[in-house]
């Protein structure tokens, strides 16, 4: 299977706004932002979405949301953010690799889709 662009991205194969990186993630920004704050907290292993993670995917999955949390902080979110994780082309997914969105900066509408 081809490489995903998160992969070659992870790999510096492809550039990107490199915002963290750790030994199990990395987080960029989004190239199309929804919000004045969109990043992407990606796992470097494969996971190709969350409905096809496993038990032993259990610390990786919370990893992701602790960093998503810190970037939040960082990023002086503390008036809100949203995480937002797509699974399949209905919830909106456009790479087969499980990557998690924080958008934040301006006040978020419900329902979001």
């Amino acid at each position: 299977m081809p490489k995903t662009v998160f992969q070659r991205i992870i790999d510096r194969e492809l550039p990107a706004r490199i915002e963290h990186e750790d030994d199990q993630c990395i987080v960029l920004h989004d190239l199309h932002p929804q919000a004045p704050v969109h990043l992407l907290v990606i796992p470097k292993r494969v996971i190709e979405r969350v409905g096809a993670a496993q038990p032993a995917d259990a610390a990786l999955l919370g990893h992701l949301l602790l960093v998503a949390g810190a970037m939040a902080r960082k990023l002086n979110l503390a008036a809100g953010f949203r995480l937002v994780l797509n699974h399949g082309s209905h919830g909106g997914e456009s790479v087969p690799h499980l990557h998690v969105h924080l958008l934040g900066g301006r006040a978020l509408a419900w329902p979001p889709g």
